[in-house]
Formats: C-alpha cells, structure tokens, sequence
C-alpha cells in the first residue's frame, strides 16, 4: 500500500485514487512514481487536475489511460522540474571548484548528469569545462526518464531575451567571458556551439527501475531526489555508489545523514554543502 494508509491510518479518498492513478500508469506505460513523495506528488497532480477542469483523481486517470497528451503532461508535471542557464549561481561557482580540484587529475573524467533538469543544465556544465580547458577529454552523461524530455533537451534553443539575465547570472558564478561567444545565435533563438554540445550524450534512463551503466568521475543529481520518497531515496544513493569510483565526487540535493545508505564512504568536499568525495 502507499500513502498514508500503510501507517495505519485510514486513506482519503483523494490518497486512494492517487494510489489506483500511479498504478495506472505503471502498468499502462511502465513509469513508477509510486515511492515518489507523496505531499509532492500530490500537490503536482492537483495542479494538473487544476489546469484541465477537472473534479477528480479518477477523471484524471480515465483521461491518462486512453489520452496519449494527457499521459505525457502527467509525466511532465511529475518529473524534474527544468533549470536554466546558471540559475543557481552559488552552486555553480562550487561546481567550479569541484571541476578544478576533483576532475583534473583523471585522464579521462566521466560526468553524470542524473535526471538533468532540461538541456540548460548540461550546456552549463559544458561551458564550466569548456572554462577549465577540460572539454575535450570530458564527456558528460545526461540522462532523463522519458522520450518527451529526451526530444526536449535533444531539440533545445534558448530565447535570446534570456541570455541578458543569463548573463548576470553567469557573472555572479564567477565567469569572466561573454556568455554569447559560446552559443550559435540562429534568430532569435541561440544553441550551444556544436563543439560544446557534442561532448554531451544524451539518454533515455529511470532511477528507479534502472541499473548502473557505467563509471563516472562526478555524478549530480539535485532536483530529482527531493522528489523521492524515503525508500526510493536510499535505492538512488546506492545506485550512485555503485556507479561512482573511488576518490570521485557526488552532489545531490541536501546534506548526507547519518542513516543514509554508505554514508560512512563519503568524506563532505564543503562544509556545510552536498558535495562528496567517496573515499571507500
């Protein structure tokens, strides 16, 4: 059972067509946001019930099964949400940091972005290399859990009203350079230097379900896993373990704790910052 109902209390019936939604979906189109949680989760599928008029649960679930649109707007609204260009510009600046002091040393570094909120993020990191003069010998890994975000960030353009705030953004990180010379400008849209984009390999994978693929020098997964649910979160960590070498570098969305899976292997990179270097 999930939701409140497997800690003994008796289920809304809101908490139960959300049950019977997730399920749905899992075996209609085999994605599972059934450990997801659940206060998120909610509030998400409530939004999208806003959007389209509709009364309940249950209406949203008649319209994902037989509607094609309708499932893949459920998906969307309950996958990672999109970043942008240097939006968090405290958190590039330590990924700035990470590169030099963590990244350097290995011949060939493997960085995975771990459901990779939109192309903006990936292209963010391939200009932070590009910075480092570490792009031709890194390549990044970009993963998202369904075709529709995939054809989205395989497809990406940036508007060019955006790049003055980008801009900004980029300086208050620590850039020094003109952030346009690393994009094609096609109209008025812009697309990352094909040199830039093509250091980046971009896949369909899903957390939850899927196994390790490959060994990686820096993983970071920072949206999605807040919207785990406690079990789901520790399978996640595990699977970073598993799939990061030794000495090399996690960031996720908050501050390890004592009972998180293999915590004890990891050593902070930043007081106070969710960056770790895996040290068994």
């Amino acid at each position: 059972m999930n939701g409140p109902a497997r800690q003994g209390c008796v289920a809304t019936v809101d908490e139960l067509e959300i049950d019977l939604l997730l399920e749905g979906v899992f075996q209609r189109y085999g994605f599972d946001f059934r450990a997801y949680d659940r206060p998120g989760l909610k509030r998400r599928v409530l939004g999208l019930m806003a959007e389209r008029a509709l009364a309940t649960v249950s209406l949203l679930q008649d319209r994902v099964l037989h509607d094609p649109a309708a499932a893949a707007a459920l998906l969307r609204a309950l996958s990672v949400q999109p970043a942008f260009l240097f939006d968090d510009p405290e958190q590039v600046r330590q990924t700035r940091e990470v590169l030099a002091g963590c990244l350097r040393a290995s011949a060939l570094p493997k960085v995975w972005l771990a459901e990779c909120a939109h192309a903006e993020e990936a292209w963010s990191l391939a200009i932070l290399l590009a910075e480092q003069q570490m792009h031709h010998r890194t390549e990044i890994f970009a993963t998202v859990a369904n075709e529709e975000l995939l054809a989205e960030a395989m497809d990406a353009s940036i508007p060019m009203e955006r790049m003055a705030q980008y801009q900004e953004n980029y300086l208050k990180s620590g850039g020094t350079a003109n952030l346009a010379d690393y994009f094609d400008v096609r109209g008025k849209r812009a697309v990352l230097l094909p040199a830039l984009r093509s250091r980046i390999t971009w896949a369909q994978y899903n957390l939850v379900t899927d196994a390790s693929f490959n060994e990686f020098q820096l993983i970071v997964c920072r949206r999605a896993l807040a919207d785990f649910g406690p079990l789901l979160r520790q399978r996640a960590l595990r699977l970073f373990h598993d799939s990061l070498a030794l000495f090399g570098v996690l960031g996720i969305d908050r501050e390890l704790a004592p009972g998180d899976t293999l915590a004890a292997s990891y050593r902070p990179v930043f007081a106070h910052q969710a960056w770790y270097k895996r040290v068994a």
